[in-house]
């Protein structure tokens, strides 16, 4: 195997034997060849689309496909071979691209041993660190941050063609041999094609369950029996606790679930008690003292201890081998009863040890810019000297206290904006306020990093600047792939001097990263005092 799309990567290089995120050597080959053949997939069907004969549902099995490859998503062979069967069958109903098709247009596998060989095969010609190989998977891995946020808008009836058909252009594309200025042009591409979906995204959870609100968030336990869940679906949400009305047994979210408390229409659901635990690298602990069953309906699943894998339940894009598998129906629907039943016989979840105070969200962007006079009022005061931007990913590294020791150390006229987990790493400081206004101000998931554009850019145009000459500052965390989009969404609106850390991406080559740099002064962050020094200065 070679993986390295992710930050705890190998020696920040490359995965070879096992994936640090528990992947083992024969899922990575899988997943691979799925990819692979979803290249084939998206060379004929953009040939075919030209000819009026396209496969108007290619781009949704892509976008689950992709999905289903990200970190910590699904370690399921069997469910990955299953979709490799699928995307032969969809490649091949289509007519040939032509003469001299690439490869992934016409490779078959006859048995596992050629889906391994082949594994091999792409896992070698990855493991290369050269600017067009760099340029490649920066697109594959920004298309996987495309296809999981997609996903989420197309599951609450939201969908947009000029997005799926970017996702099957940016595919065929690492199967062409470009010049590299157009392999860079592509790789832009991908960022406007980010914002594109983040806004679809944003749209889609509004309209669906209503603009968030500022809410405080309880990290007690109460003493009925509960479901954990975890991911990011909210849609998921929606239906179980539409099915676990009045059953008894209550809603705990978990992880980046924590902002579904915001939205109005979660509201109605008195069982929907609180939050339980922190951030995806806690599960272990914290799935164990939770007692009852756990819903994971998306990326981050870590390899399940023997104690609870049988209380973990996956659907949508998440799998594990051994827990069970909750499938969409017919209609779309999704039946948790058996979920339900589960918690009835468990016991009531003990307190959760890493949060000990309510946790505050729901500060999207209608919310703040309902304070908008407020804040910019603080700005012109010099109450509020600047804003640093601290979205993103949490992982397990301990180089991460880096975000909280900073976090504790910003001057108290600062206001974090953040989403996604990254928060955990100090949304439990008692950062306190400014006139009223939330020092930590969490958008909330990664899937809510809209939120954050929006409120800058009505900040510029508020105080007539540009968006690089707002009192703003990015100190960002990343982890897997779809904050690999989010960043490209950023270069794509323009915005320069991002901090990026812990490590900076193992798929950057050399000569890419002297682009970035040159175009965007992209730099890795160091320590806390020399970057305050840089960042906030006194």
């Amino acid at each position: 195997m070679f993986c390295y799309q992710c930050e705890e990567t190998a020696r920040g290089t490359g995965c070879t034997v096992k994936g640090i995120c528990g992947k083992e050597d024969h899922t990575a080959g899988v997943q691979d060849v799925l990819i692979y053949l979803c290249k084939g997939i998206s060379v004929r069907n953009i040939a075919a689309r030209a000819k009026g004969a396209e496969n108007k549902d290619a781009g949704a099995f892509i976008t689950e496909a992709l999905f289903a490859t990200l970190t910590n998503t699904n370690f399921d062979d069997e469910r990955l071979k299953a979709l490799i069967t699928q995307a032969i069958a969809i490649r091949d109903a289509l007519p040939k691209a032509g003469e001299n098709e690439p490869d992934a247009c016409t490779w078959t596998p006859k048995s596992d041993a050629d889906i391994a060989a082949k594994a091999n095969e792409i896992a070698e010609l990855a493991n290369v660190n050269d600017d067009v190989h760099s340029l490649r998977a920066m697109v594959v891995f920004g298309l996987k941050g495309v296809a999981a946020y997609y996903h989420h808008a197309e599951m609450l009836g939201f969908t947009d063609a000029a997005i799926t058909d970017y996702m099957q252009k940016g595919l065929a594309s690492t199967v062409q041999d470009l010049p590299v200025d157009k392999m860079i042009a592509m790789v832009f591409e991908c960022g406007e094609v980010g914002v594109k979906t983040l806004a679809l995204l944003d749209t889609a959870n509004t309209k669906t369950y209503g603009n968030p609100e500022i809410t405080s968030v309880k990290t007690t336990v109460g003493t009925n029996p509960g479901i954990l869940i975890t991911g990011h679906d909210l849609r998921d949400m929606e239906q179980l606790l539409e099915q676990s009305w009045d059953s008894g047994v209550d809603i705990y979210t978990h992880g980046e679930m924590l902002p579904a408390h915001a939205y109005p229409a979660f509201k109605k659901y008195t069982h929907l008690i609180g939050n339980y635990g922190s951030s995806w690298w806690h599960q272990k602990e914290e799935f164990d003292t939770f007692h009852g069953p756990i819903l994971v309906t998306t990326n981050c699943i870590v390899p399940p201890r023997d104690s609870y894998i049988d209380r973990v339940y996956t659907t949508g894009p998440a799998g594990y081998p051994g827990t069970t598998y909750i499938p969409k129906k017919a209609d779309g629907t999704k039946d948790f009863s058996v979920i339900i039943e589960h918690a009835k016989r468990c016991q009531p979840p003990e307190p959760a040890k890493t949060i000990g105070r309510d946790l505050i969200t729901g500060c999207a962007h209608e919310a703040v810019l309902a304070l908008a006079g407020t804040v910019i009022d603080a700005v012109k005061k010099g109450d509020i000297k600047k804003f640093v931007v601290m979205a993103g990913c949490d992982g397990r590294q301990s180089e991460r206290q880096y975000y909280t020791d900073f976090a504790r150390a910003l001057p108290k006229d600062t206001v974090i904006l953040t989403a996604g987990c990254a928060k955990y790493r100090y949304n439990f400081l008692d950062l306190g306020d400014i006139g009223g206004i939330p020092r930590v101000i969490d958008a909330g998931q990664c899937n809510d990093c809209y939120s954050l554009v929006v409120i800058a850019k009505a900040l510029a145009e508020a105080f007539g600047v540009g968006i690089n000459e707002l009192p703003v500052v990015f100190n960002i965390a990343w982890y897997e792939q779809k904050a690999v989009l989010v960043l490209l969404a950023l270069l794509s609106l323009g915005v320069k001097n991002i901090t990026l850390g812990p490590k900076l991406p193992g798929f950057v080559s050399p000569g890419v990263l002297k682009v970035l740099v040159d175009n965007f002064n992209i730099r890795k962050n160091s320590t806390v005092e020399e970057d305050m020094k840089r960042m906030v200065p006194a």
